[in-house]
């Protein structure tokens, strides 16, 4: 009797999960409309209904450094910024969004963001192992892999297969702490922090419960550590103290409140752990993968998640996190918060996003360009009335802090005489590759930003006293600031700093001071140089992406 009673329960308490998020809105946008339309139509609806009036669009300059940003995770070249402002109006966004996106720096760029996210919450691996990780993205993003291949890959690692290498990285990571594997991976696999439901059920969600905890942690039950392998036993199970009751066996159960039937679930006998560690032992010694069990659990939780109707919580936290990088907020905030009692700001959007992506192989290129050729993407980030918006309106364009990359990079080019680039495509990429594998040292000095960043001190400290990154930035007849001592016109070397380092025209009022400044420091002229160079570097505009 208690263990129907158990089972209505948990029938009941997965119902409640699953049927908020899966339940279809019913009045969806047809499937086949551009995405781009499909974003503006919903956010503008939010905007009608909230009678507000969104910012006005971006400006040109600010635009091409948003997207170049972005998608490339670099500043604009003047030669870019030139080509794009000469391109005709209609068609020169949708044009350059492809030509960065076909670009190898899309690669780099979009292979850093997710390494960054992937390892968010691991403070315990070494630096030179974490690269192995990098390498697999690498390759997952010049293939254009779906993101649920990419999941797959992660979850289901073979070090044997060269396509596969360092896949494993994310699990390894956390194979000594299975509590954390367990929350990392709905963190940033389902959007869904179940680590409050660890001692007791969720204290303001009614429906996670004990058992979607250690039922998320059955799956990894039975990973352990080979060497530098990941192994997966044929048994094993998890048993846990409820905060009332006493000591049960956990289900093997996804976050929808979908249980499996499993076998092997039982305390394995002594005989069994020794036959299993000398098993593995035996493959640890020989430096070999050991072959995956009859009955993989995490093999379990891939086919689980990419069920149709299983997979909401999957499409729907990809979504939401690319959205969030993209608009500096997230359709759901906070990210690992996406359950019923916290509903998504737009939840048509949402669920339209979502199904789309799992309609279109979870292709990640395809998400991010229909997202960034949004007018709600290009909308100003400037807020010229009294009171600003509510940001969940998306009615102007969120501030957003560049990553450690994007800054050591940004910092190479600006810093970097121009005049002297490639102006065929191929060598420009090869050298604009080459910038960026230099900067590559400062990316350290920079903190990979979160919701509510602001410039520390260490970072204005960094600045004012470091004599490497000052001399690897002023310094060298192929700096910015050796071509502006080359232009004898004061009003022209003010402008030449602006475009090159803010990417946009300078204003009257800059170039009188900076002008009136060069005037004044005549007598040091190239150090006059390169204090304007280092002033427009050190502001607030060029720190941020707007």
């Amino acid at each position: 009797m208690l263990r129907l009673v158990a089972l209505v329960a948990l029938l009941v308490s997965g119902w409640r999960v699953s049927s908020a998020l899966a339940q279809e809105p019913s009045k969806l946008l047809p499937a086949d409309l551009p995405m781009e339309r499909v974003i503006d139509h919903y956010l503008d609806a939010g905007l009608k209904e909230a009678n507000t009036q969104p910012a006005a669009p971006a400006d040109d300059a600010t635009l091409i450094r948003r997207l170049t940003l972005d998608l490339n995770g670099r500043i604009p070249t003047l030669a870019e910024t030139a080509e794009y402002m000469a391109a005709p109006e209609a068609t020169r966004k949708a044009q350059l969004v492809d030509r960065l996106m076909a670009s190898p720096a899309f690669i780099r760029h979009q292979a850093h963001e997710f390494f960054a996210f992937l390892q968010a919450q691991d403070d315990s691996r070494k630096a030179g192992k974490r690269t192995l990780l990098l390498d697999y993205l690498l390759t997952a993003f010049g293939e254009n892999r779906g993101w649920d291949r990419m999941f797959r890959d992660m979850m289901l690692p073979d070090d044997d297969n060269p396509s596969l290498r360092g896949a494993g990285e994310f699990l390894k990571a956390r194979v000594k702490d299975l509590n954390r594997m367990t929350i990392d991976t709905s963190i940033v696999f389902f959007g869904v922090n179940v680590s409050c439901a660890q001692c007791h059920n969720h204290p303001h969600v009614q429906a996670w419960t004990q058992d979607h905890f250690y039922g998320m942690k059955n799956f990894f039950a039975r990973t352990v550590e080979a060497g530098p392998f990941l192994a997966e036993r044929d048994f094993g199970l998890v048993k846990y103290v409820p905060n009332k009751g006493t000591e049960k066996v956990a289900p093997v159960m996804f976050l929808t409140g979908k249980a499996l039937d499993v076998p092997g679930l039982k305390e394995p006998t002594k005989e069994e752990k020794k036959i299993e560690q000398a098993r593995l032992g035996d493959f640890k010694k020989a430096k070999k993968q050991p072959p995956p069990p009859q009955f993989s659990l995490r093999a379990k939780l891939v086919e689980t998640v990419l069920e149709p109707g299983q997979h909401d919580y999957f499409a729907r936290a990809i979504v939401n996190r690319l959205w969030h990088r993209l608009y500096g907020r997230g359709l759901v905030m906070p990210l690992d918060q996406m359950h019923a009692e916290n509903p998504p700001s737009h939840p048509e959007l949402l669920h339209w996003l979502a199904r789309d992506l799992a309609s279109n192989h979870y292709d990640l290129r395809r998400l991010m360009r229909g997202l960034v050729l949004s007018n709600a993407y290009a909308r100003g980030s400037r807020w010229e009335g009294d009171k600003l918006p509510p940001e969940e309106l998306f009615a102007v364009a969120q501030v957003r802090p560049l990553t450690p990359a994007q800054m050591a990079t940004a910092l190479k080019l600006a810093t970097t005489d121009q005049s002297v680039l490639p102006t065929a495509m191929d060598d420009l990429e090869k050298r604009l590759a080459a910038l960026e594998k230099s900067a590559e040292v400062w990316t350290s000095f920079f903190p990979q930003p979160a919701d509510n960043f602001q410039v520390g001190v260490s970072e204005a400290m960094l600045f004012a006293n470091n004599q490497s990154l000052q001399k690897g930035l002023l310094e060298g007849d192929d700096s910015l600031a050796a071509k502006l001592a080359t232009e004898p016109d004061a009003a022209r070397r003010a402008d030449l700093a602006v475009r090159a380092i803010l990417c946009r025209p300078a204003r009257p009022d800059e170039i009188q001071t900076l002008s009136e400044y060069l005037r004044r420091r005549a007598d040091r002229d190239q150090a006059a140089c390169q204090q304007i160079v280092w002033a427009l570097l050190t502001s607030a505009e060029f720190r941020f992406n707007h």
